[in-house]
């Protein structure tokens, strides 16, 4: 009798420690495609935390806004429909001018100043969401933003009318001193609205242009530079404290070697984004000297209402940089 009740306690203590060691599975969505330099940098980090934990935290990635829509994504983590989430962080400007300081045109116009940006702004974005019960595992830029349209672009005055694609505060305040009309789209539904003619022009990155194959629809692309804007990864604090201690590190590790691949990966891919819209018959070109000036003042109108906007915040931020 003892031998048989010491059978069931060792098979019990043997269930216990399965379940102890039992996979967790996180939910990850992102609004963009899975052959998008952001998605592919999420897929490689999460096949590194399986591997690193040996199976123990297995990170599912839901691409192209198949899970949830790039505007739902962070009340997703928020309220715990999913674990993880990568979100453009101006596209939630309008909740916090603190998102938004990355898509304001030509504060910051190249990888290395983009990347003080982000360290200058980086521990304000991390108390922002430490408050709504996140934390902040990384961002990665886009390529430099340009202008793509149907027609010709010399001068701002050639934007007049124009049905923009506007997909965060920043680019719908832009149609609006260029007297273009903005359509909010997302980049998921981009490829659609081009072709049905509900936009013919907008602003974002080479990246964009071949994920939609935007030749299709539109000729011209003029790269501006205006801005780099990124994407953040997120996680659940409830999700990540769940997690032990070397689950926690592996998790981290990971995401510190994304986030440093991901800028690599971004910048390099630059020029083979513009030599693909070229390949495929578009007008890649620089802006005009016209152009170049209308877009300067579109930008110091801008640079001044966020600092206003962000109050103490975006002066902390802009100070920091500016150092």
């Amino acid at each position: 009798m003892r031998v048989k009740a010491m059978a069931v306690a060792a098979a019990a203590l043997l269930l216990a420690a399965t379940a102890a060691r039992a996979d967790t599975k996180w939910d990850l969505p992102t609004g963009y495609p899975a052959t998008n330099l952001h998605t592919e940098n999420l897929q490689q980090m999460a096949n590194d935390v399986e591997k690193a934990t040996g199976g123990k935290l297995k990170i599912v990635i839901h691409p192209n806004g198949s899970l949830l829509k790039a505007n739902e994504i962070k009340r997703g983590v928020q309220t715990g429909q999913v674990q993880m989430g990568e979100i453009l962080m101006s596209l939630l400007a309008n909740e916090n001018p603190v998102f938004g300081v990355d898509a304001v045109p030509f504060l910051a116009t190249s990888y290395a100043d983009s990347y003080r940006l982000w360290q200058a702004s980086k521990p304000v974005t991390d108390k922002v969401l430490d408050r709504q019960g996140m934390k902040l595992l990384y961002a990665v830029a886009w390529p430099p933003q340009g202008i793509y349209a149907n027609k010709p672009i010399n001068s701002a005055a050639d934007m007049k009318g124009l049905k923009w694609r506007a997909y965060n505060p920043a680019t719908s305040k832009i149609a609006e001193l260029v007297s273009a009309q903005p359509v909010t789209i997302q980049a998921a539904d981009l490829a659609q609205a081009l072709a049905t003619g509900t936009v013919n022009s907008f602003m974002s990155s080479g990246a964009t242009g071949v994920d939609t194959k935007v030749w299709e629809s539109v000729k011209y692309f003029y790269t501006a530079d205006a801005w780099l804007p990124k994407n953040m990864l997120v996680v659940s604090k409830k999700a990540f404290n769940a997690l032990d201690k070397p689950t926690q590190d592996a998790l981290l590790k990971a995401v510190a070697d994304a986030e440093k691949r991901g800028w690599q990966v971004s910048e390099q891919k630059t020029k083979e984004y513009l030599a693909t819209l070229s390949k495929n018959g578009m007008t890649v070109a620089p802006p005009s000297p016209q152009l170049k000036a209308d877009m300067q003042k579109v930008g110091e109108v801008m640079v001044n209402d966020w600092a206003k906007s962000a109050g103490d915040d975006g002066k902390a931020i802009l100070d920091a940089y500016r150092k």
